[in-house]
């Protein structure tokens, strides 16, 4: 049964709860610590998490009274606002999937929709799968990034202010606030309720911040050595870029939990967006000396796999080829001739809408848009799904929606102007405050930099 068809089926099981049921709002949970948020999906805006409610209940870092008012209008037949993501792409007609189904589909087992179907709808849920971020602990500031989720970022922003030169993004810090790890009451909430929620708990996934750089990652994997989950898959984010030991740490750590069984599965994330110099540029803190040895490490001391999230934007666009052609070098490098036929060096890419300094779209097509076709067809020269060496099917698809999202996204001019002077203003204080030269590290993209400056004038 291929994914679309297993999508339909459970379509009609799901109307039996409601036409706007979705499993992740009891199942899925994304967690905050550093800043005491939470949502179910990345779709809807994370919503604080009333300090009052973990004292009572630690499980309310995920069981809202928020998320239970909306679990409520979901079985009543109604439609969250935050969920408007799911409900657009759903009006446009049945042969279109939102992640709501998708994501029905994937996380349903009878045990769970029963719970849901017959508990109460204020019941508190453990939920099977959960990202956590246990602060905001990180020594990278990447543009794209908020000071929510870098300490190096929020320092800059208080040492020399938001970027109030742009519209969007300005990165504020004033409206919220960042609570130290080691005395954290969310923190400590997340500690009471992990011997109940880990019961049930299949995929945890911990993010950041930079967790490798975070006490509570290092607690958590000594927890699971003294206290196996062998049904467990742990993931990580991690940007690599951290002192090689700590990368060696987490080897040794993750060789004695995978095998020895003491959890299921283990999964690496790293991001990376392109390769050289504009890599560096765009994730400020990055040594693609350092990054690379810590990939070594991983890749040959380890018999795991590793996924990059390139974080496809406006500064990946002339340079993309470059990373393409580092991760066949590495599939060389890594795969084995006496490995079996899985894929150990992956990548996916998304592409970044927000902010807007930052959106692919407002570059000229008819100047950009050969750089997007060359690379994808560089995927397709090197194309062969049966080959691990080489690209597969998926990966030229989902670069091929990358390259198709920019060929026919159309924005109007107001918004074209709105985004050129943000791209001037953003990377002009960028250079300034980060001893960076814009021009210099990307000279194909210098005379748009600079027509960008005149549409001030």
């Amino acid at each position: 049964m291929d994914d679309l068809e297993r999508i339909k089926k459970f379509i009609p099981i799901m109307n039996e709860v409601s036409p706007t049921f979705c499993m992740a709002k009891w199942h899925h949970t994304t967690i905050y610590l550093g800043t005491g948020e939470t949502h179910s999906c990345y779709h809807p805006a994370p919503h604080k998490i009333p300090m009052q409610e973990i004292f009572i209940d630690p499980s309310a870092l995920h069981n809202t009274e928020q998320k239970k008012l909306e679990r409520l209008e979901m079985l009543n037949g109604g439609k969250p606002a935050g969920c408007n993501y799911c409900w657009k792409i759903e009006a446009m007609g049945d042969s279109y999937v939102s992640d709501r189904k998708e994501r029905n589909s994937t996380i349903y087992t009878p045990e769970r929709f029963e719970q849901i179907r017959d508990g109460d709808w204020d019941q508190n849920i453990n939920p099977q799968y959960i990202e956590v971020s246990f602060g905001n602990e990180c020594n990278f500031k990447c543009g794209y990034c908020h000071p929510k989720h870098s300490s190096s970022y929020y320092k800059e922003i208080k040492d020399h202010g938001p970027y109030d030169m742009v519209k969007n993004h300005r990165n504020d810090i004033d409206w919220f606030k960042i609570y130290e790890e080691d005395n954290n009451p969310y923190v400590d909430a997340w500690w009471r309720w992990w011997p109940e929620v880990k019961k049930t708990l299949t995929i945890l996934r911990i993010t950041g911040g930079e967790p490798l750089l975070q006490k509570s990652t290092w607690k958590l994997l000594e927890d699971l050595e003294q206290n196996p989950l062998p049904n467990l898959e742990l993931n990580i984010n991690t940007n690599f870029g951290v002192k090689p030991v700590l990368v060696e740490r987490l080897v040794e750590k993750v060789n004695n939990l995978v095998n020895n069984g003491k959890i299921k599965d283990f999964k690496v994330f790293t991001s990376i967006d392109t390769w050289g110099p504009a890599a560096e540029y765009i994730r400020t803190g990055l040594d693609l000396n350092v990054w690379e040895q810590n990939l070594d490490t991983y890749l040959t001391r380890t018999s795991l796999p590793i996924t990059f999230m390139i974080t496809f934007n406006i500064l990946s666009v002339t340079n993309f080829q470059s990373l393409l052609e580092k991760i066949l070098e590495w599939r060389e490098k890594y795969n084995g001739s006496t490995q079996s036929k899985w894929q150990r060096v992956r990548f996916d890419t998304p592409f970044l809408k927000e902010p807007l300094q930052y959106d692919m779209n407002i570059l000229p097509k008819e100047e950009f848009m050969p750089y997007m076709q060359s690379h994808l067809d560089f995927i397709l020269a090197n194309l062969d799904d049966k080959n691990r060496f080489k690209f597969n099917d998926l990966e030229y698809a989902k670069f091929e929606r990358v390259v198709k999202y920019m060929e026919s996204a159309i924005y109007a001019p107001e918004k074209i102007k709105e985004g050129k002077l943000d791209f001037f203003n953003w990377f002009t204080e960028h250079d300034r405050r980060r001893n960076t030269d814009f021009s210099k590290t990307f000279p194909r993209l210098a005379n748009f930099f600079e027509s960008c400056n005149s549409e001030m004038l």
